[in-house]
């Protein structure tokens, strides 16, 4: 029997801009959101990336709903690091929110 991924996880991907010149201290403060994702329960997934060409910022989140990733937002630390980091946003563009469908590192079921 072929093997079926776990599906309607809730996702989201997202472009954040940095203020110019400050790109470099906003993906410090998100890796510090991502280390408080390790303590939520439902986070699968959070990845901070960069390219090398501008002031963009990606965070890739998966989450077991989205329930969880709301809750998230509330957890101690988070609502401080939110506000210490806006100061650095220059604009946030293409948020996607997605269905998780599978994939190489997602839990599976048989």
């Amino acid at each position: 029997m072929a093997r079926r991924f776990l599906v309607d996880r809730f996702g989201l991907h997202g472009k954040i801009t940095a203020q110019p010149g400050t790109r470099d201290q906003l993906v410090e403060h998100l890796l510090s959101a991502a280390k408080l994702m390790d303590t939520a329960e439902g986070c699968e997934l959070y990845v901070v990336s960069t390219s090398s060409d501008d002031d963009a910022v990606w965070v890739t989140e998966i989450w077991r709903s989205k329930a969880d990733h709301d809750a998230s937002l509330a957890l101690v630390g988070v609502p401080e690091l939110i506000r210490r980091t806006r100061p650095l946003i220059a604009s946030m563009s293409e948020s996607v929110p997605l269905v998780v469908r599978g994939g190489k590192g997602l839990a599976s079921e048989k």
